[in-house]
């Protein structure tokens, strides 16, 4: 990314956070009514550009499970190896599901592209134990920052598979651009209200 996308993407960002701080404050609160044990923000370590960790923030859209749990869940998984999604996950809260379906829970990530460690548009950020079991192929599409959108999140969201995926993100880098970026932006929109893909 280059120094005026880099600007662009910071400045659009931070635009963005402002417009919607009234509606991160009402979700928050209304998280923090639902389980006051637990902040209503919720941080995660993934991989980005060139595999250098970073701490991930989201709105917290699940309860908290035990170790034993969650090898249950495992067994669970619908997305194969490298990735881990469950249609009807328990441990998603009825808010929780809510902000899933609309991609709310996923707007503090602004707060890393303001950090320079997202931007609007790339490839979905992966946890450290996927990337683990990355082939060399599925490694270049860490060559680029992670993105809160993406050309996956318009084809489909959690409907695509890992392997789609990963040739949705490579065709996205070959033909990366500021027109390419702002025209999967637009495609966002109708594909969050559309909900198709999201849990």
């Amino acid at each position: 990314m280059n120094i005026l996308d880099s600007i662009i993407n910071r400045v659009l960002a931070a635009f963005a956070l402002l417009i919607l701080s009234p509606l991160l404050i009402i979700v928050s609160i209304l998280l923090k009514l639902e389980n006051p044990e637990l902040s209503p923000f919720f941080s995660q370590t993934r991989i980005g550009k060139n595999q250098k960790k970073f701490t991930l923030y989201k709105l917290r859209s699940m309860r908290e499970v035990t170790q034993q749990e969650l090898i249950a869940l495992d067994r669970l998984n619908e997305a194969g190896e490298q990735m881990f999604k469950i249609k009807e996950d328990p441990r998603i809260t009825p808010i929780g599901r809510i902000i899933r379906k609309t991609s709310i829970d996923e707007l503090p990530q602004l707060i890393n592209v303001i950090k320079g460690e997202m931007a609007l548009v790339g490839p979905r950020p992966p946890l450290p134990n996927e990337v683990a079991k990355y082939t060399d192929h599925d490694l270049q599409r860490l060559t680029v920052l992670p993105g809160c959108t993406g050309l996956w999140q318009v084809s489909g969201r959690s409907d695509v598979s890992f392997e789609e995926m990963v040739d949705l993100d490579l065709q996205y880098i070959e033909n990366k651009s500021l027109w390419f970026d702002l025209k999967i932006l637009c495609l966002t929109v109708p594909a969050v209200l559309k909900m198709k893909g999201a849990y």
